[in-house]
């Protein structure tokens, strides 16, 4: 079962039939990987990640463990870095007017 898929579908306002029909599976395949315990192929696993532009540890409900992130790089897109600069600039004009 993909933990999360119900709940990504849910969110993203479409049916089992949709999705199926995008990622190139039966409705019922849907119903089976979000209700009956049964796994997609790693390939299919990675058209719904890609889809809905997840990771497949979210998709199959794997929790994030810090340790194995010590020796690597978190690494960030360009438009996640002008995201966090707009809040920043964002914050720092708030706390200039509380001035």
């Amino acid at each position: 079962m993909i933990k999360n898929l119900k709940k990504l579908r849910n969110e993203h306002g479409i049916s089992q039939r949709e999705l199926a029909d995008i990622i190139m599976v039966s409705q019922q395949s849907i119903n089976k990987y979000e209700n009956h315990n049964v796994e997609p192929d790693i390939d299919t696993l990675i058209k719904i990640a890609d889809y809905f532009d997840v990771s497949i540890d979210y998709l199959v409900g794997r929790k994030f463990n810090s340790k194995y992130l010590k020796d690597s790089q978190l690494k960030l897109c360009s438009e996640d870095l002008l995201n966090v600069k707009s809040t920043l600039e964002s914050l720092l004009k708030i706390i200039d007017n509380q001035d």
